[in-house]
């Protein structure tokens, strides 16, 4: 992959030294977090985004030139290799060009040209295509045979070899591809008594909209639609405009032949180029909006894994269910089940004051720190009942998208084989609220409810994406060698499945680690896994502090160093940042440790193992239960829940997310609701529009929000913006909202 380098720099404009350093760490085995925290000084400091960029660019250049040696090869064979044509082989830059130069070359089925050809019309075709004024007819008259009966016959066969031509003409289809990607339109429209069935696909049964401007989520719908035989589907530009584009390049008189021509030219666009390049956009397209799509789904599926934790607290959590009851677990600091049980506080059969005893028992038994209250059914009333109590602790209502999931899978049946879904589904709440990247990466990411259109993306390379993303987000945040799940073990740098189940295994064996050292007596874990892993793995029960810290053991003689040079004990050093502040840079950089190793060295010192996720708060909803309690107007707290290219969804307490659209986020103009929104974010929405029937809430941030004030000369601008505006409520409305609280 070395000799893609050059290649690679110049298409990412990134200097050549430092990509060749990328793939070179690559094909040593090393991951991606790995060398962008612990190889900058190779790289340059490129980060992971980059790093990626660099290896699906090396793997398309290496693609590319298997594609160009396969193409070459068959022609040579075929013996038609020419310089002219190697030359244009050399010159292809795109897999289409090096495709429409090997058209004429490929194996193909039996077509009409090559029957043609086969009864001898092939002379015919040339001679139309010079177009002298010659009588047509009397000139087919000689080609007829027992295969060809007729003139008609003969002239039609010559046009099919010119239709041929026309595709095959590597010149033509780059012109004809060039008027696709500038002026081709997606156009869709029903199918005759599809309009029922495809309801959903109402914007879609008239539309147009240019490839230029289609955003993915457009493009995707209408893809659905025309997949599941609810729409027709044509990606084209005008039609006369690829006719006279053509006509220009083949037409050279105005007579008889020259007519023939003119009808294979438009036999080859309709019946050939343009079927052919309508596939190869409609794959473009729906690559990039894949693509778009993935960037999303990746996004916020970083932005949910690294949710805020609440950590290590005792926590009482519940799976709320109306007939059924509501299930209760108690969790240790760690996570550990210690008690379940069950109460009824809904419907018919409540039983209050039964219910209370047991939720205020269990708070002092286990001497609980916070609650936790999955989101789901019932969830609201759970969260109601429970601060009612006021037991003086923080209550959470917890996203469980994805628990019940996890409740059923193999994973939870190995870690709870006597409990049963509930149980678990309970667990999985709770310790989501406790660490919500180290339970989320038990769920399969397409079960956690982030995204868009996620069923409908390639699937191979949407796992691939968000393996990714998950291992990004678990070695940013590092693992705690002798907590950690084997789950979680199995996505930190260099480890893997089985290496990951070898770890629980040792540090059952061994009552836990003591320092990262032990990690080499791991079965089947190497130098070079130990290399890819050690610095995401803290051991905080080690008497080395850096054992605990994210500094890589392979920099520990640079501490050591430091701590010696400044005459105190490494334990004195790390987390003393006035101290750490004073250490000279340069002074440490060697032939095998840049600037770049040595500043994070310094950094991480001075906060050593500092976890980049900030601490979990409460958050309160309005006083709302369900979509017959929201209007028009109200303005009311949400949290983000999704985002997607055209607006976010935002949970205000009911059972169904309302839709911010991306025109209703920000008083100024942006493209992407990640400009200015994340998951979880807690914002104010005012309610736009409310349909019960097909569950939709319409809101908007920006009405809740001053519009920026315009500088006046006599008055001094406003410093404060986007300040919430108070709700104005009629009489009338107050006494509705306080019956519906209170009661008559």
């Amino acid at each position: 992959m070395l000799e893609f380098a050059p290649g690679v720099a110049v298409k990412l404009g990134i200097v050549e030294k430092n990509v060749a350093a990328v793939i070179e760490l690559l094909n040593e085995g090393a991951t991606i977090p790995f060398i962008a925290r612990y190889r900058k000084d190779k790289t340059g400091a490129m980060d992971e985004v980059q790093i990626q960029n660099i290896q699906q660019e090396a793997k398309f250049q290496k693609e590319f030139s298997e594609r160009k040696i396969f193409i070459e090869k068959t022609i040579i064979e075929q013996g038609k290799m020419t310089e002219e044509l190697q030359e244009k082989i050399n010159a292809a830059t795109t897999i289409n060009e090096l495709e429409d130069i090997y058209l004429p070359y490929k194996p193909k089925r039996k077509t009409k040209a090559q029957t043609a050809r086969e009864n001898g019309l092939e002379p015919l075709a040339h001679w139309l295509l010079e177009q002298n004024s010659a009588n047509v007819l009397d000139k087919a008259n000689a080609f007829i045979n027992e295969n060809v009966k007729t003139p008609e016959e003969a002239l039609q066969g010559a046009r099919d070899i010119i239709a041929e031509l026309v595709n095959e003409d590597a010149e033509v289809r780059a012109k004809v591809r060039r008027l696709f990607e500038n002026t081709a339109t997606v156009q869709s429209k029903v199918l005759a008594d599809m309009e029922e069935k495809g309801a959903k696909y109402k914007d879609y049964f008239e539309f147009s909209e240019p490839v230029t401007k289609i955003p993915s989520h457009r493009l995707l719908a209408v893809m659905r639609g025309f997949m599941e035989g609810i729409l027709r589907m044509v990606i084209a530009p005008v039609e006369e405009d690829v006719l006279a584009l053509i006509e220009r390049q083949y037409l050279k008189a105005n007579n008889e032949a020259a007519d023939h021509v003119k009808k294979a030219v438009k036999d080859a666009y309709r019946r050939l180029l343009q079927p052919s390049l309508e596939s190869e956009f409609r794959m473009a397209l729906k690559t990039k909006a894949d693509e778009e799509a993935i960037n999303v789904f990746a996004e916020n599926l970083r932005q949910l894994l690294l949710s805020s934790p609440l950590g290590s607290k005792r926590t009482l959590a519940i799976d709320p269910g109306y007939r059924t009851g509501c299930k209760v677990v108690c969790l240790d600091e760690k996570g550990e089940l210690k008690k379940t049980d069950l109460i009824f506080v809904h419907e018919h059969n409540h039983r209050l004051t039964e219910a209370e005893n047991k939720v205020r028992s269990l708070v002092q038994q286990y001497d609980i720190q916070a609650i936790a209250v999955g989101d789901g059914t019932a969830g609201r009333e759970t969260e109601q009942f429970i601060k009612k109590l006021s037991l003086g602790l923080p209550v959470f209502l917890v996203n469980e998208d994805g628990a019940s999931i996890y409740s059923a899978s193999e994973i939870a049946r190995e870690e709870f084989p006597e409990q049963d879904v509930t149980v678990r589904g309970a667990v999985s709440i709770g310790r989501r609220l406790m660490d919500p990247l180290a339970e989320l990466v038990k769920i399969d990411p397409k079960s956690i409810g982030v995204g868009q259109y996620q069923h409908d993306v390639n699937q191979v390379r949407l796992k691939e994406r968000l393996d990714q993303t998950v291992e990004s987000c678990v070695n940013a945040v590092g693992v705690n060698l002798n907590t950690a799940s084997k789950h979680l073990l199995s996505y930190v740098s260099g480890i893997g499945p089985s290496i990951a189940d070898n770890i629980i295994k040792h540090r059952s064996a061994i009552g836990g680690f003591q320092n990262r050292k032990q990690l080499l007596q791991v079965p089947r874990l190497g130098a070079k896994a130990f290399e890819q892993c050690a610095g995401f793995l803290k051991v905080k029960e080690s008497d080395n502090p850096l054992d605990a810290s994210a500094v890589h053991p392979e920099a520990y003689d640079v501490v050591l160093k430091m701590a010696k040079d400044l005459e105190m004990d490494v334990k004195q050093l790390v987390g003393n940042a006035e101290v750490v502040n004073k250490i000279s840079v340069q002074q440490y950089v060697s032939e095998t440790i840049g600037l770049h190793t040595v500043q994070d060295i310094l950094k991480e010192l001075k906060k050593p193992g500092l976890d980049p996720r900030s601490e979990a708060q409460a958050f309160e909803f309005a006083n709302i239960y369900s979509i017959e309690d929201v209007h028009i107007g109200l303005i009311v707290p949400g949290v983000v829940t999704n985002i997607t290219r055209f607006g976010a969804f935002v949970d205000i307490g009911v059972k169904q997310d309302g839709l911010v659209h991306v025109s209703e986020i920000s008083n100024t103009y942006i493209s992407d609701p990640n400009e200015v929104l994340k998951l979880n974010d807690k914002v104010q929405v005012k309610v736009l529009e409310v349909d019960i029937a097909r569950k939709r809430i319409a809101l908007s941030i920006k009405q809740t929000m001053e519009a920026p004030v315009k500088r006046n000369n006599n008055r001094p601008e406003r410093k404060e913006r986007n300040e919430p505006l108070q709700k104005e409520v009629s009489i009338n409305d107050a006494l509705n909202l306080l019956k519906k609280k209170f009661g008559k």
